[in-house]
């Protein structure tokens, strides 16, 4: 047997197999990775063919139903241009018309302006002309008012320095009268307080002398305590002796630091003093001159007392007008709100007549005047016969023509189109009499026979009233000749 049979045939150790086991596992890893890795790129590589033809399918798809669609939008377009062109054409005309009537409007427009724009600079003029007078009126009664202010400040400065120097007088005499009093009390006082402080003293004497002897005999028993006590203390408090000694020492060392930082606060207070000099002066000094800024102060409270006075009188001037102008504007505001209510309404009401308007008057919306010549020479005289305001108010309206007139014709169909209803109305109830009397002819009842009925005949007689008969006349044709019989003509 060769050498390898018997490395075969020697048996292998736990370790070996488990590394062997861990090798084996380590390369079925590796190989369904692999797997894995090759499945990932080969169903990448498919899904981005799929997307490929996916996308070139649907460019294909598109590109054919993009010619249908062409095909499907031209027809389409095709008709809409036929239908736009008719209503282009359509439109083009009342285009033609309403600029027109623009034109006509804009020029009378540029002339109401120039009219308001002259009017207006003369307004301007004469408001500028009012405000100067105004403001010299304004400067005038200023200077007045500030010449009378000046005179009654220095009459009430007078009266005042004079009113004070009286007073200082008066409180002069006082402060001698108060202080001569002082000094009288002061000498009563004293000599009160002299005697009462010698009979205290007496009193004091002999109280001293009685206490003195009474305290000599609880002296001698509280000294004698006192010696057995100090003996004691001193046996216990010899430790404490030496400790105070010590600390005796660092006393003094520690006065010797107090009486140097002494000298320093003295010579900090010394600095102190100085500076407070120093402050006091600066304070006279800025006293004065307060002074002079309170009396600044002053004059300028009273110049400023004056301006809001004056600011209080424009500010309720103004108020005044704004409050004015406020109820004004909400005035106007309301009617306009109802102008453009109103001119809803009548756009509204325009947008539905558009739909009943013919094909004639939608391409000539406005009719040529009706008039003949002389009815509007007539009308030219009685224009020229009105007055300038009259004349401008009418200006005014001349935009309005064009409503009128499409106005009015609507009216005059209205009251035709009432006068034919009425005419139909009147021919209906002609029909409706006729027909009734035919009905009630060829049926039988009770309300017929107590009405009068042509039709009806009873023994060669009706029941309407008859004329009389004249000589010769024969009986009409048709009637039966049976007595007693009733016929009904016309009757089937």
């Amino acid at each position: 047997m060769s050498k390898k049979e018997k490395k075969a045939k020697t048996p292998m150790s736990d370790e070996e197999q488990l590394l062997l086991f861990q090798q084996k596992l380590l390369a079925e890893e590796e190989m369904a990775k692999k797997k894995e890795r090759l499945l990932s790129q080969f169903l990448k590589d498919k899904l981005a063919k799929e997307e490929h033809n996916s996308a070139l399918n649907l460019n294909k798809i598109n590109t054919q139903w993009r010619t249908v669609l062409r095909e499907v939008k031209t027809r389409e377009l095709h008709k809409d241009i036929e239908i736009l062109s008719q209503t282009f054409e359509r439109v083009v005309d009342c285009k033609n018309s309403v600029i027109k009537s623009l034109a006509k409007d804009l020029s009378e427009a540029e002339e109401q302006y120039a009219h308001a724009l002259r009017s207006h600079l003369h307004n301007v003029d004469q408001l500028l002309a009012l405000q100067r007078r105004r403001l010299n009126l304004l400067e005038e009664s200023y200077n007045t008012e500030l010449e009378a202010l000046t005179k009654e400040f220095e009459t009430e400065r007078k009266t005042i320095i004079d009113q004070h120097e009286k007073e200082i007088r008066y409180l002069q005499d006082v402060f001698m009268a108060m202080e001569q009093n002082c000094i009288d009390s002061e000498y009563e006082s004293k000599l009160e307080f002299q005697s009462m402080w010698d009979d205290l003293k007496n009193k004091n004497l002999e109280e001293k002398h009685f206490l003195r002897l009474q305290l000599e005999n609880t002296v001698e028993d509280l000294w004698r305590r006192f010696q057995d006590a100090l003996k004691n203390y001193t046996d216990a408090t010899e430790d404490r002796k030496i400790a105070f000694e010590t600390l005796k020492v660092k006393d003094e060392k520690s006065s010797k630091e107090i009486e140097a930082q002494m000298r320093k606060i003295q010579k900090l207070q010394d600095a102190i003093t100085i500076l407070r000099g120093k402050i006091m002066i600066h304070s006279r000094d800025s006293e004065d001159q307060n002074q002079y800024v309170r009396n600044d102060k002053e004059l300028v409270l009273v110049q400023l007392r004056k301006l809001k006075a004056q600011r209080t009188q424009a500010r309720t001037a103004s108020q005044e007008n704004l409050v004015k102008l406020t109820l004004e504007s909400n005035a106007t505001l309301k009617v306009l709100r109802k102008i453009v209510d109103k001119g809803e309404k009548i756009l509204k009401l325009a947008e539905i007549c558009r739909k009943f308007e013919t094909e004639e008057e939608k391409v000539l919306p406005f009719y040529s005047s009706v008039l003949t010549p002389k009815e509007q020479q007539g009308t030219e005289a009685n224009w020229g016969g009105l007055t300038e305001e009259l004349a401008k108010v009418m200006m005014d309206y001349t935009g309005m023509v064009n409503f009128w007139k499409r106005y009015n014709k609507v009216k005059l169909e209205q009251l035709s189109l009432q006068h034919r209803r009425a005419q139909l109305l009147e021919i209906n109830g002609k029909l409706r009499e006729m027909l009734k009397q035919y009905l009630d002819g060829i049926s039988v009842s009770d309300e017929v026979l107590s009405q009068l009925n042509p039709l009806f005949i009873v023994n060669h007689r009706s029941n309407l009233p008859q004329p009389s008969p004249t000589p010769g006349s024969t009986s009409p044709p048709g009637l039966g000749r049976d007595h007693g019989r009733i016929f009904f003509l016309g009757s089937s």
